[in-house]
C-alpha cells in the first residue's frame, strides 16, 4: 500500500487511540492527519461526522475514499491486509472477540463519558487541552473560549450516552468490577483471548487510554485496583514488535475460568443495556427504561446501539452450528445468551 492509507482522528478520541493502535499492531503503514488540519481539508470528506476516519484507495486505485466507524474499518483491513489479523480464524472465537469489541466500543466508553463529564476536576482537565488537540497554536483566550465551550456541549450530551443520577452509580460500580476481572484474567496471558490481541483488546484499550491514563477520577480508581491496568493500556500503544501464530489463540473449548468472569461481566451490564434500547428505539419509544445489575437503567435510546445488537445476531446466524454450539457453551450462565436467544 505504501503508506497510501491516512488515518484522520486526534490523541483525545479513544477511537483514534484503538485504530491507530491497531495499525500499528498490524504492521500496516499509514499516516496519521490531525482532525482540522490543512493536510486534512485537502482529503476526501468523511461519511459521517465520526472520528477517527481511514482515507484509502477507492475501487480504480485511482481515487481516495474515507470510511467511517472503526468496526467496519477494522473489517475492511481483514480482507485488504490478510496478514497478522485482529480476528482469530475460529468463527465461535471470533464472535466472542466481536462480542468484547463491542463491550469496549459502547460500554466502556459510557464509563469514559460519565467520569470525565460528571466530575469537576476530569472535565477541568478534558476541557482545558482537547482544544489545544486541533490548533496547537491557539492564544491562551482561544483555548479558554474553545474549553468553555467543549465542556457545555459535552455536558449536554451526557443523557445520551447514558450517564445520570440514576445510571451514575451503575456505570461506577461496573467500572471497578471490570479492573478486579481484566487484572485477574491477564494474570492467565497478556491479552484477552490468548497470547497475542483482538480487536477486542484494542476496542477496551481505547477508552482505557483514558480512564486508566488520562481522566483523573477513574484513574485513581484503576490505579488503587490494578496498576497492571495502567502497563497493560500503555503497553498497547504500540506492540508491533511481537511476533503472532494462529496457536496464540486460547481454545474456547477449554478457556480460562477468568474468561467466563469477563463474560458475565458483560452479561450484567451491557447486554440487558442492549436488549433494552433495541427494544425503546424497535418501539418508537423517547426512553430506555430497563433493568441493568438489578437497578433501574434510564437513558435517550441509541440507534447506533440498536444496529451493534443487530450486527452481533447476524455474525451469529451466519455461523455453522458446531460454531455456535461452542458459542452458547461459552456463553451459558453469563447473561450473553439472552443476546442471541
Amino acid at each position: 500500500m505504501n503508506g497510501d492509507l491516512k488515518l484522520v482522528g486526534v490523541g483525545a478520541s479513544p477511537y483514534t487511540r484503538k485504530l491507530r493502535a491497531a495499525l500499528r499492531f498490524r504492521r500496516i503503514p499509514y499516516q496519521f492527519v490531525i482532525i482540522g488540519s490543512k493536510e486534512a481539508e485537502a482529503l476526501p470528506k468523511r461519511p459521517l461526522r465520526l472520528i477517527p476516519y481511514l482515507v484509502l484507495p477507492g475501487d480504480d486505485d485511482q481515487s481516495l475514499t474515507a470510511m467511517s466507524d472503526t468496526t467496519p474499518i477494522l473489517n475492511h483491513l481483514e480482507k485488504m491486509v490478510p496478514s497478522r489479523p485482529l480476528r482469530p480464524t475460529d468463527p465461535a472465537l471470533r464472535l466472542i472477540d466481536s462480542l468484547i469489541e463491542d463491550y469496549g466500543d459502547e460500554w466502556l466508553s459510557k464509563c469514559m463519558f460519565h467520569y470525565r463529564w460528571a466530575y469537576a476536576p476530569d472535565t477541568k482537565k478534558a476541557s482545558a487541552y482537547m482544544p489545544y488537540g486541533r490548533m496547537i497554536q491557539m492564544t491562551p483566550e482561544q483555548g479558554q473560549q474553545a474549553e468553555q465551550m467543549i465542556a457545555e456541549r459535552q455536558i449536554s450530551r451526557i443523557g445520551v450516552v447514558g450517564s445520570n443520577d440514576i445510571t451514575g452509580p451503575i456505570i461506577e460500580e461496573s467500572w471497578k468490577r471490570y479492573l478486579e476481572i481484566f487484572d485477574a484474567h491477564i494474570q492467565n496471558q497478556p491479552y484477552l483471548l490468548g497470547h497475542r490481541p483482538g480487536a477486542g483488546d484494542f476496542a477496551c484499550y481505547g477508552q482505557m487510554t483514558m480512564t486508566v491514563i488520562t481522566d483523573p477520577t477513574p484513574a485513581s480508581v484503576a490505579l488503587e485496583v490494578s496498576p497492571r491496568a495502567y502497563a497493560w493500556t500503555e503497553r498497547l500503544e504500540d506492540i508491533s514488535g511481537i511476533d503472532v501464530s494462529d496457536d496464540d489463540w486460547i481454545d474456547l473449548s477449554a478457556p480460562p475460568s477468568s474468561l467466563h468472569d469477563l463474560l458475565s461481566e458483560i452479561g450484567r451490564v451491557y447486554a440487558p443495556f442492549l436488549l433494552g434500547n433495541a427494544a425503546a428505539v424497535a418501539s418508537g419509544a423517547d426512553k430506555v427504561d430497563c433493568e441493568v445489575d438489578g437497578q433501574r437503567w434510564v437513558q435517550e435510546p441509541f440507534v447506533y446501539q440498536a444496529k451493534c445488537l443487530r450486527w452481533l445476531r447476524e455474525d451469529y446466524a451466519a455461523l455453522d452450528q458446531s460454531a455456535k454450539k461452542r458459542v452458547d457453551q461459552a456463553l451459558a450462565g453469563t447473561g450473553c445468551e439472552a443476546l442471541f436467544a
